[in-house]
């Protein structure tokens, strides 16, 4: 079968590779519909590894060469052993987070902070292929309300939903979402969600920013040209917004976040970074400020699978690209290259 592999920064190819093994009793094999490029997907094609590990995954065993790509959706082919509500021939999305099932934070669900975790497309071979192993504890069947192109969409959805649930953003709530790409997007539509009354993106490019202003966001503010923290603060009767989610995860924006957000509200670092921040002790102490990190999802999937299914959430604006996995190595190029005009691209191996 066909597979757009990793095989170094720079270096992705659409490979024959061999069918997916039979599944084990915690596996499911998935004949896939659609997959998101997620901003991973495109940090390890440009730069990577930083997810990927060279050495062998001490879960999976897997390593590189591996497919990418693990924002899916497609119909279970094969199961390693029954799941509830779940059977072969069904059409389903996937939680795509590997863990280890004993450890303390599985024990307690927070599964997507196991220390032995990794994801289908970063540990294990993804899903921009034919067919795709994944978790079979991840599978969320998919109800006819729900196309193949929007349960696609769901896991990015999810990042955005467990972020908001991170920041308590509830009922007239003013949030300030710094970076307007899918993260950002998605976090917009879930603080919508949850009932808050003022919406502010810090955003760069023209292109989001009309986007984010026609499905309703409040302001939408160029951060180049603009003094995004004053802005806000006069917009909130001089208090500032309750909650700030970062979804850029460049650190002196995490730094900014802190100094803008109010006396007592919450910061959620949603965007995966690197390097060092540096905050005044006083800002955090003295006026009661939270920070907090957020990982992915936690049990959030079919909370988007529910939301879509029943008209609550459209996901519909944040798609702005279909193509055929076969033109995969350009679509990624064309992305690294000039990002504005996407938010959220899908490829699929079935064609067009």
């Amino acid at each position: 079968m066909k597979a757009l592999r990793w095989h170094g920064a720079g270096d992705l190819r659409l490979d024959e590779v061999p069918e997916p093994p039979e599944p084990g009793p915690h596996e499911a094999v998935v004949e896939v519909s659609w997959c998101g490029v997620c901003g991973t997907d495109l940090h390890e094609y440009q730069e990577g590894p930083h997810l990927i590990r060279e050495s062998p995954h001490p879960l999976t065993g897997a390593r590189p060469p591996l497919a990418l790509g693990h924002e899916l959706s497609g119909t279970v082919v094969a199961l390693g052993a029954p799941v509830q509500g779940v059977a072969v021939g069904d059409r389903v999305t996937a939680d795509p987070v590997w863990r280890c099932g004993t450890c303390f934070w599985c024990a307690r669900g927070d599964y997507h902070i196991c220390p032995r975790s990794g994801s289908v497309g970063l540990a294990s071979p993804g899903a921009f292929a034919e067919r795709v192993t994944v978790p079979a504890a991840g599978l969320t069947r998919l109800p006819d309300e729900v196309t193949d192109e929007m349960a696609a969409l769901a896991e990015p959805l999810a990042v955005g939903l467990h972020a908001v649930t991170r920041a308590g953003v509830g009922p007239g709530d003013h949030v300030l979402v710094v970076g307007g790409g899918p993260i950002g997007f998605a976090v917009v539509l879930a603080a919508r969600l949850a009932g808050a009354a003022g919406l502010y993106v810090s955003e760069p490019l023209t292109e989001r920013r009309e986007k984010l202003l026609a499905i309703g966001v409040t302001e939408a503010f160029d951060p180049r040209g603009t003094d995004v923290r004053r802005e806000v603060f006069v917009r909130t009767g001089r208090i500032g917004p309750d909650a700030v989610i970062d979804a850029t995860g460049v650190p002196a924006l995490a730094r900014d976040a802190v100094a803008t957000v109010r006396r007592g509200g919450r910061v959620v670092l949603a965007g995966v970074g690197h390097g060092d921040v540096s905050f005044d002790l006083g800002q955090l102490v003295f006026y009661e400020r939270t920070v907090l990190g957020t990982l992915g999802y936690r049990h959030d999937i079919p909370r988007v699978v529910d939301l879509m299914s029943t008209g609550r959430l459209d996901a519909s604006p944040l798609l702005t690209g279909r193509f055929a996995l076969s033109d995969g190595v350009e679509v990624f190029a064309d992305l690294a290259g000039r990002r504005a005009g996407q938010l959220k691209v899908l490829l699929t191996p079935k064609g067009l």
